[in-house]
């Protein structure tokens, strides 16, 4: 099977090198420096040159905001029975241009960050494959996550984009809440190292990453949500009600599986 990748930022670096010894791969970056870097690949400078390399899939590796102006554009350098493949976090809009486009396709999730991620054990990340997608890609990516023992999960469109929402968004927004309030002040204990840990992991993502998942259509709600908790937050501090305090801290420990203290 012969696999293109479109895109050699952190995602698609890391899907070369993990495809390149079982498949023949080739890659295409704008940035050319960035190609020298790979080992048992094909370089592509060209689109010209991918269609002489005559792909099964193409997986198109560049960020969300791109992604569909990517697939226009090397469309007519692919072979007709070639399988196109997108890894976007947020799938606003694709369905609909999949339809229209009428190629085989599959569209999946690696819901991970290659820089944040232990690479050598996957064991406990995830990964979404869109139910939507054709048989043969979905068996190609499937194959794929169990060699690396990542789970696999089974989303349509929709479901998947609801799902993200949910469970990034939250976390992103909360995070994000958290680092604007640093200041330089020293803050000894083992809380607040952890959280400034997922901080400096969660802000090393590409801002692409990070604004594709905040600007979702299914975003804005989960973030109203966070705000809500914090007002009711914030009244019960003011009024220094314990008791409220208390039932608040019973509802936080049964929302996640905890027994009441």
């Amino acid at each position: 099977m012969r696999i293109a990748i479109i895109g050699a930022g952190n995602m698609g670096s890391w899907l070369v090198e993990s495809l390149c010894l079982d498949y023949e791969v080739g890659v295409y970056d704008v940035d050319r420096s960035k190609l020298k870097y790979f080992f048992n690949s094909r370089k592509f400078l060209y689109y010209e040159e991918i269609m002489d390399f005559k792909p099964d899939i193409l997986i198109n590796a560049v960020s969300l905001d791109r992604t569909i102006e990517l697939f226009d554009e090397i469309g007519s350098y692919l072979p007709e029975n070639c399988i196109i493949a997108d890894i976007t976090s947020v799938k606003s809009g694709l369905s609909e241009y999949y339809k229209k486009l009428g190629k085989r396709f599959v569209s999946t999730h690696p819901m991970f960050g290659p820089t944040f991620a232990n690479l050598k054990d996957l064991s406990n990340q995830h990964a979404v494959i869109i139910t939507e997608s054709d048989e043969e890609g979905k068996v190609f990516f499937s194959d794929f996550y169990k060699k690396l023992k990542i789970n696999i999960h089974e989303y349509s469109f929709k479901e998947h984009d609801e799902t993200i929402a949910y469970s990034l968004s939250i976390p992103f927004a909360s995070t994000m809440v958290f680092a604007a309030c640093m200041k330089e002040q020293e803050a000894p204990g083992t809380t607040f190292k952890k959280h400034f840990n997922i901080a400096e992991g969660l802000l090393s993502e590409d801002d692409y990453l990070l604004s594709e998942i905040l600007l979702s259509p299914d975003s804005l709600g989960q973030v109203e949500r966070i705000s809500e908790q914090m007002e009711s937050l914030k009244a019960m501090i003011r009024s220094r009600d314990k008791d409220q305090l208390k039932n608040f801290f019973a509802m936080l420990r049964s929302n996640i599986g905890l027994k009441s203290q």
